[in-house]
Formats: C-alpha cells, structure tokens, sequence
C-alpha cells in the first residue's frame, strides 16, 4: 500500500470508528481494521508475549509513522480531543505496562497511547454527569 492509499484508508476507518463508536477512535484498533496489526499480535502484546507493538505489526517504521501522522491530522480536521490512555498487560502481564515502540521515545509512546473523542461525545459525557 502505498503512501496515498494508506492515508486514504487510514481516513476511511476513523470515519467508521467514529460513527460505529460513539465518536471514540483507538489507535490500535484503526492499526488492526487498516491491516497492519493482526488481532493474535495485538493479543500477545496485551498478555506479554511481546516486547513492543511496533515489532509485531506488519509494514515499516515509515509506514507506521505516516499512519499515525494521518491519524493526528484526521482528529484535528473533526475537532476530536486527545485522550491519554494508560495501556497495562492482560491476565498474568497485568502488572506490567506495556511498550509501543523499541526506542521507548516518549512522543511516541504517548501518541500510540493518544485515543481521539469527538467534542460532540465529551460535551454529552459531561452534561450525563452533572445531571
């Protein structure tokens, strides 16, 4: 895929995700629905199996970093606010957090962990609770 059509496609699934979502759009979840992250990797990740998610997904650091740059560029063009979510190990790696990226890079980290709601979704959040 190259760098047009995987834009393209990037765009098209944080289209769906928004509207099949509620207005939540994950980062591993558009990696697993573009085709680049298998859900067996994604569950070994999760359980431990894995040092990093970047080793097990299917194309380049290239490509990875244009996918999420895409990502970052479609939250801001539909006004979705970023949301930090703290990733730790499933069943027996519960404990553990789990790493993205080889390096550890904090940017890197953080934008991987970077979910994206939409304002429509965070304003209905916060008029439910102060009912």
């Amino acid at each position: 895929m190259n760098d047009k059509e995987l834009k393209h496609k990037v765009n098209q699934v944080m289209h769906e995700l928004m509207t099949s979502t509620g207005g939540v759009v994950v980062p591993v979840e558009v990696l697993q629905r573009v085709g680049v992250l298998s859900k067996e990797n994604y569950e070994k990740w999760r359980n431990g199996q894995v040092d990093y998610l970047e080793g097990v997904c299917s194309c380049n650091l290239s490509k990875l970093s244009t996918l999420m740059k895409e990502m970052r560029i479609f939250a801001k063009k539909n006004e979705l606010k970023p949301s930090w979510t703290y990733y730790h190990g499933w069943a027996k790696a519960k404990d553990k957090k789990l790493r993205f990226s080889k390096s550890g890079n904090t940017n890197i980290e953080q934008s991987y962990a970077t979910s994206y709601i939409s304002t429509k979704t965070v304003n209905e959040l916060k008029s439910e609770k102060n009912q």
